[in-house]
């Protein structure tokens, strides 16, 4: 596929595709005509690429990572110095901290959203609905 589709089907822009290119991330064979060329795989892979990016880890350290993510999942990771185990425990620590704070976050919002549902059910039919900011001080 040509990295126009890759880009609609991974919402990610022409643009960083091609710096996932230029570090490795993902890979492209060349056409007779110089577009790029991407095979079905580049969608998960960008996918992936765009998960552990936001998830915060740097290119550098996705790039050492990614083989080992691929299926079947057989790690070979001849290269893993005690410096990269180092930084991959550290950032498995940051995500499970950022994980259960979203979780946390999560669940208040689903809290908060049910007392809202039941205090609009309860509410007598022609009743004006408070405005958002006294309903946020009353439920406060």
């Amino acid at each position: 596929m040509r990295i126009g589709e890759l880009a609609e089907r991974t919402a990610t822009s022409r643009r960083l595709l091609r710096y996932y290119e230029e570090q490795g991330l993902i890979i492209a064979s060349r056409g007779p005509n110089g577009y790029r060329d991407y095979d079905e795989a580049a969608v998960d892979r960008v996918i992936q690429v765009r998960g552990l990016l936001d998830a915060g880890l740097p290119t550098r350290i996705i790039k050492q990572i990614l083989p080992c993510l691929d299926k079947p999942r057989t790690i070979y990771f001849p290269d893993a110095t005690p410096e990269m185990i180092a930084t991959l425990e550290e950032e498995l620590d940051r995500m499970t901290r950022r994980a259960e704070c979203l979780l946390r976050n999560r669940d208040a919002i689903a809290e908060y959203l049910d007392a809202v549902r039941e205090y609009d059910a309860a509410r007598p039919a022609g009743t004006p609905q408070p405005s958002s900011a006294s309903r946020h001080a009353s439920s406060s």
